[in-house]
């Protein structure tokens, strides 16, 4: 079984845009996400992980809120992807870990609910001074 192309389209609006998908589902009315937190891993954080499973861990490390709109986030051809790089605190500390996978989810820190998942090629090695970011051509893909 699989999603048709229109339906798989309009379940990325409804998650990363808040557009409703009339008649079937509709952003929540008294207390939608606002933005939506991309967090860093050093390894896939699997099916039953959360934010905070495998997350990089260095000096001035912090998720990134990316706007839950069309102002954070462009979906087209069942793809969303960030309207702008999303540029993570710079590192300060003398840590060197590797970024191999990313998430999408629902909480600023701490213990949150994982949207979508994936990795990221090429990994980002962080180190002393280095700003990790995703670029615009990161995507999450529904298929």
């Amino acid at each position: 079984m699989s999603k048709g192309d229109t339906f798989e389209n309009d379940l990325l609006k409804l998650i990363f845009n808040g557009t409703a998908i009339p008649n079937i589902a509709d952003n929540a009315a008294t207390a939608p996400l606002t933005n939506l937190y991309v967090a860093l891993h050093t390894a896939d954080p699997g099916e039953g992980g959360n934010q905070s499973t495998n997350e990089v861990a260095y000096t001035g490390y912090a998720r990134v809120a990316v706007a839950r709109s069309t102002s954070g986030w462009t979906v087209s051809g069942n793809a969303a992807n960030p309207v702008a790089a999303i540029a993570f605190p710079q590192c300060t500390g003398p840590e060197n870990v590797t970024a191999t996978h990313f998430s999408v989810g629902t909480a600023g820190s701490g213990v949150g609910k994982i949207l979508y998942k994936g990795t990221i090629s090429p990994n980002i090695a962080i180190s002393n001074g280095v700003i990790p970011q995703l670029t615009t051509a990161s995507s999450v893909t529904e298929d």
